[in-house]
């Protein structure tokens, strides 16, 4: 597709199907790339293996400095906190924004929005200011970008391919973004001695430009049903919040989401499992294990996820993985072998895969177009918030009852509550394609 061609068109729908023949043997099991046949879906898709990496720079970077400059842990953690809030309103608002506006032009403000962010963090680090607050305002506007751009480039994916390849789409950007989350911190940490701090700000912002050049090649995204308005206010992420309500499958995938992140997420166990359980690993090798067990599962999930476009019954299969994920990471904290134990968070990670891909799927599939961004809108914040409760729920569990309690217990609490809602919720039982 070229510039003229793509700007040329007012607005594109879900491409259909090429009809191509059954896949057979291995590649049976092998990633689905029949998404990346569509030009336009293959532009944002290459340019996140790129940014995905970039963004995890900074995401290393200003922990760092902002513990250089306190020599304090709590400050780190105001930090995440001090992002989290303008997260939750500006993707709410994003949401609704998306289903009003270009999408397209949507994602170039904030695309270019998030790179002059990473520019003035590579800015106040080359000075030397050494302001936690500049730190922490920076983040937050970075985070309200995020916000804003988030539930519009989820919400586009649906008009860049068809409704069959969604599954195999999902697995597609999943991968790279939880690929990114294990090369990126260990990039990050290899480039900090040779280059210094300030320079991976740097490549995060230089890395944005090539989302920007992609989003620029994307044909027009405006709202296929136009509106009796065009505002984007507080009614308009209330009548989200009402559809949701009034759509029993929306509303179940969120809470699914919540059951899993919520009660089964142990990550703020992993420094004190390091430092007690598994110490005679040693702990730096265990920590770092440990935190990369989730995302390289993860990450295998995807490279096998070549049936998902197969799959017709969409909820059992959210239903399946989140049971998975909950055996999965109980199976870790009965565990006092490390090496046992991240095989059983490497299988949480799989798990993980496939639930992330069929919820997608579901909250693009359930939902009509002029709806997309605020569910994705919701969506982002269910996936941001979700994981810090868990932090609080797990480290206040752990100083307690121990960090393997904590774990399996976590573990043990999300397959019950999964087979609880599975139970109870038909519409989720009975959701499919």
């Amino acid at each position: 597709m070229t510039r003229s061609e793509s700007t040329s068109t007012p607005s594109v729908t879900a491409p259909q199907t090429d009809g191509q023949p059954p896949r057979r043997g291995w590649r049976r099991w092998a990633m689905d790339t029949r998404p990346l046949g569509h030009p336009a879906y293959r532009r944002l898709w290459s340019s996140t293996i790129v940014t995905t990496v970039g963004s995890q720079l900074t995401a290393v970077a200003v922990p760092k400095q902002i513990y250089d400059i306190t020599h304090s842990s709590a400050w780190v953690g105001y930090a995440s906190l001090a992002g989290l809030l303008p997260l939750i309103v500006f993707a709410l608002w994003g949401g609704a924004v998306a289903d009003t506006v270009d999408r397209r032009k949507l994602l170039l403000v904030t695309n270019i929005g998030i790179a002059v962010t990473s520019l003035l963090f590579w800015a106040q680090a080359v000075t030397g200011l050494h302001s936690v607050v500049a730190l922490m305002v920076l983040l937050g506007v970075q985070q309200a970008f995020f916000g804003l751009n988030s539930p519009a480039r989820s919400a586009s994916i649906a008009r860049l391919v068809s409704a069959e390849e969604l599954p195999a789409a999902n697995a597609l950007g999943s991968t790279v973004n939880q690929a990114g989350l294990v090369a990126g911190p260990l990039l990050a940490g290899a480039l900090i001695p040779i280059i210094g701090l300030p320079e991976l700000y740097l490549i995060d912002a230089i890395a944005l430009c090539v989302t920007v050049w992609a989003v620029f090649q994307l044909p027009a995204l405006p709202p296929l049903g136009m509106q009796s308005t065009h505002r984007a206010g507080i009614r308009e992420v209330a009548a989200g919040f009402r559809y949701i309500s009034g759509h029993k499958v929306l509303l179940l995938s969120f809470l699914v989401d919540i059951i899993a992140m919520v009660a089964g997420m142990p990550r703020a166990l992993f420094p004190q499992l390091a430092n007690q359980t598994y110490a005679t690993y040693g702990e730096g090798l265990a920590l770092g294990v440990l935190f990369a067990g989730i995302p390289v599962g993860t990450v295998v999930g995807g490279l096998l996820s070549g049936t998902f476009s197969r799959v017709r019954w969409h909820g059992w299969m959210v239903i399946g993985s989140v049971v998975g994920w909950g055996v999965a990471i109980t199976g870790a904290g009965l565990s006092r072998n490390l090496w046992v134990t991240v095989a059983f968070l490497a299988a949480a990670g799989v798990a993980d895969m496939v639930s992330m891909v069929f919820r997608e799927a579901i909250l693009l599939s359930a939902a009509t177009d002029e709806m997309r961004g605020r569910m994705q809108g919701v969506f982002t914040v269910v996936v941001a918030g979700g994981p810090r409760l868990a932090d609080v729920l797990h480290g206040t569990t752990g100083s307690a009852f121990g960090p393997q309690a904590a774990v399996a217990g976590g573990g043990a609490l999300v397959v019950v509550m999964m087979l609880a809602l599975a139970v109870a919720a038909p519409a989720l039982r009975r959701y499919r394609i």
